[in-house]
């Protein structure tokens, strides 16, 4: 087995630092080719689908959504919108990707794509159980359902030419690593952080291979932020220092590595896989954490929410904690989400990078 600081090494040699050029764009004129944005994932993606679970994992009370349209809570895990929005808007498809649940969706709800995301999700089985969350196997299910629906109002050959043209979007896995391995104890008395990787790398595989029998064809895959750094995770790494813990990041420059080692194996498979391409979200993370003041920020290392320090989901309400004066100074709006603010450059970072195999 190896050492903490001899995969620390490995982990960190491996990640390629990219040239941070992140620059303004997000009115696109492009040509809509995407016909559908379809979410499968965790609280990044998530627009509301814990609503209805009994899970205390929720978003849909104040101060969540006080900068979205009519200050509303819908479930989202921002002040405001959340990546799979910003996404859709980019592509021109629709200006809200809606939860698959709890919704009575229209013909064109169905038509331009849902998320089946939920927040705390994993590849990880063990991490939705924790939490009381729909596991990843069963967000597959709700798309076959999805699908039935579509076929429903648009008939079998309009959905496949829908589904042929639509982007899925995969974004899970930091749940995994910062809770079930490093908030609880269940994980960690049978791996090392190689071999847990090794088990969520396992869960990633079987994943794309199902996306894939259900017929997508482009598919982006959401690579780790660094762990370290989320608010919380500096606060349970290493106190209030307020500095990246660098064990957990280590441990997602790990796991981005072997991802991306996998998804170049599987798009050898040109069938199978005509467009899985990786996302990386690591590199503009951790320059908004350094560098955040290079884009207006004024705090990087504390949410608006309380303290800052350690509030999310139920722990961040304005019955229990108060609200920073001005959100878009910070990058963070509960100590594990960003701001809605950061995650326009984020997204602006991701459409600078793969717009060319998003839109296609």
């Amino acid at each position: 087995m190896a050492t903490a600081g001899q995969w620390q090494v490995a982990a960190a040699a491996a990640v390629v630092t990219l040239a941070m050029a992140v620059t303004p764009a997000w009115c696109r004129t492009l040509e809509n080719k995407v016909t559908a944005v379809i979410v499968f994932g965790d609280s990044i993606v998530d627009p509301g689908n814990n609503n209805y679970l009994l899970t205390g994992v929720k978003a849909n009370h104040a101060p969540y959504g006080k900068d979205f349209a009519g200050h509303v809570a819908t479930g989202r895990f921002s002040d405001g919108l959340i990546p799979s929005d910003l996404i859709a808007q980019g592509l021109n498809v629709k200006q809200l990707v809606p939860p698959y649940l709890g919704v009575q969706h229209t013909p064109e709800d169905l038509r331009t794509g849902v998320s089946f995301a939920s927040g705390a999700s994993g590849f990880d089985p063990l991490t939705p159980v924790i939490m009381g969350v729909i596991s990843m196997e069963q967000q597959l299910v709700y798309y076959d359902e999805y699908r039935s629906k579509l076929v429903g109002i648009a008939g079998e050959e309009e959905t496949k030419r829908i589904i042929d043209g639509a982007l899925f979007i995969v974004c899970s896995g930091t749940d995994d690593i910062a809770n079930t391995y490093y908030t609880t104890p269940l994980r960690r008395v049978q791996y090392d952080i190689p071999s847990y990787v090794d088990l969520l790398l396992d869960g990633v595989e079987s994943f794309l291979r199902n996306m894939s029998a259900r017929g997508a064809k482009r598919i982006g895959f959401v690579g780790l932020p660094p762990i370290g750094c989320l608010p919380s995770q500096q606060t349970l790494g290493g106190g209030p220092r307020r500095s990246c813990e660098p064990e957990r990041n280590a441990a997602a420059q790990l796991y981005n590595t072997k991802v991306q080692e996998l998804i170049l194996e599987l798009g050898k498979d040109m069938v199978g896989f005509p467009n899985l391409f990786y996302i990386d979200i690591y590199t503009v993370v951790q320059d908004l954490v350094d560098h955040g003041e290079r884009y207006g920020f004024s705090e990087m290392t504390r949410g608006c929410c309380g303290t800052g320090m350690i509030e999310v989901s139920t722990g961040c309400d304005t019955m229990l904690n108060p609200v920073c004066d001005d959100v878009s100074k910070h990058v963070f709006f509960d100590s594990y989400h960003p701001t809605e603010a950061a995650y326009k450059i984020i997204m602006d970072y991701i459409f600078d990078h793969y717009i060319q195999y998003m839109h296609l």
